[in-house]
């Protein structure tokens, strides 16, 4: 398997992460987003949207983050089997890529690689009240249930990606204990990897 991959980049986080706590061993081939890696004739061929990560397992490509995780966890303990826990964690993926990672991670990009100036103050004064909103919702949840859907799953590594360096986008968890404790949880997980060596 081949990894096209941005080291801090969450998407291509929680494809590690799971690639490491399901043992499989994976070529990771970085792609300088920042240069216009993803862009050029070359990366178009392996992903015509330009973007990462991308999957490679022996020819078959496939991209988007979280349709590699279910790809990747199909048939382990990553994905339940009963219609209820399955879709619940799809639940949870699409609130992931939906009402979560467009304020938060995009925060993060903004707050990370872009220079200051009048429009990026304008594009986190935008994502402001949806960032909040997610991890209010996460937050209540998590209250109630020491992982996203059961037992650790998918779910919960596809939310941790971006919620666990939230505080890089401009959303410190301060004022949420719970969220605080679960990723900590997240941390304990065998074969648990993190983010940055």
């Amino acid at each position: 398997m081949k990894l096209y991959n941005v080291a801090y980049s969450g998407n291509s986080y929680k494809v590690r992460l799971l690639l490491a706590q399901l043992g499989i061993a994976c070529e990771i081939i970085e792609v300088d987003i920042l240069k216009g890696e993803s862009r050029t004739p070359e990366f178009m061929k392996i992903n015509p949207s330009g973007r990462t990560p991308v999957l490679d397992d022996k020819g078959f490509r496939l991209a988007e983050s979280n349709a590699i995780l279910a790809y990747l966890a199909r048939g382990t303990k990553f994905l339940p089997e009963d219609r209820q826990g399955w879709a619940r964690v799809f639940q949870w993926l699409f609130f992931e890529q939906y009402s979560h990672e467009p304020y938060i991670a995009t925060s993060r990009f903004w707050l990370q690689h872009k220079p200051d100036s009048p429009e990026r103050d304008s594009i986190l004064r935008a994502r402001r009240e949806g960032g909040w909103a997610a991890l209010r919702l996460m937050e209540d949840h998590l209250g109630k249930n020491d992982f996203l859907v059961g037992n650790y799953t998918i779910a919960d590594i596809a939310l941790f990606a971006y919620t666990h360096v939230s505080h890089e986008g401009g959303f410190p968890l301060d004022d949420f204990p719970t969220i605080r404790r679960w990723i900590e949880q997240v941390k304990q997980q065998p074969g648990f990897v993190p983010m940055t060596r």
